[in-house]
């Protein structure tokens, strides 16, 4: 007997209706040319961990609840005397995901994050790149189920950039719209 291996719910009505959809819109010819998500990388700065180690600990913390997935502690790139970062200092984590967990993320951002966003009226549909990649601000993390309000240190945002392999802007925007994000209007 053949276990059945489950499939997330955004996965499937990708393959089921969407796909087909922006085939027949967009008038491909080859399945491959039908845009998908490629991955989601979820960062966040901590600027204040220069002096206190203790938040960017925090953080790297709230980041592996929300996402589910082992994070990256990132390192500032160059010196800036202004900001008293030093190269090679920690100032920041982020994750990548892919696969199942790319789906279950998106799913969770789209249907139980986003509308807990306090005067929500839908996210800007000019951020996309020009090649179709779409990239989004979270200015709290809290709107995560996961995150427990009482235990976090500080309020925090988070950047979510979203990347398809669209040709451009239009095939990119129809891909999120058919699978439910909430674009304010144009």
């Amino acid at each position: 007997m053949a276990e059945e291996k489950f499939v997330p719910n955004f996965k499937k009505k990708y393959t089921e209706t969407v796909a087909p959809q922006l085939m027949k819109d967009f008038g491909f010819k080859s399945p491959m040319q039908i845009p998908k998500l490629e991955k989601i990388t979820v960062s966040v700065g901590v600027g204040e961990a220069t002096t206190n180690k203790k938040l960017l600990d925090a953080a790297v913390k709230e980041l592996e609840q929300i996402t589910g997935q082992h994070v990256v502690k990132t390192k500032a790139r160059k010196s800036i005397a202004n900001f008293k970062v030093r190269e090679g200092q920690e100032i920041g984590a982020m994750v990548t995901l892919r696969g199942d967990n790319m789906w279950y993320f998106l799913e969770r951002l789209i249907c139980i994050a986003l509308p807990r966003v306090k005067d929500f009226r839908g996210v800007n549909p000019n951020a996309f790149d020009g090649h179709g990649n779409y990239s989004l601000g979270i200015t709290e993390q809290i709107i995560f189920p996961e995150i427990d309000y009482d235990k976090i240190e500080r309020i925090s945002g988070l950047n979510v950039a979203i990347v398809t392999t669209a040709q451009n802007d239009e095939q990119g925007y129809a891909l999120l719209k058919a699978l439910g994000m909430p674009f304010a209007a144009k």
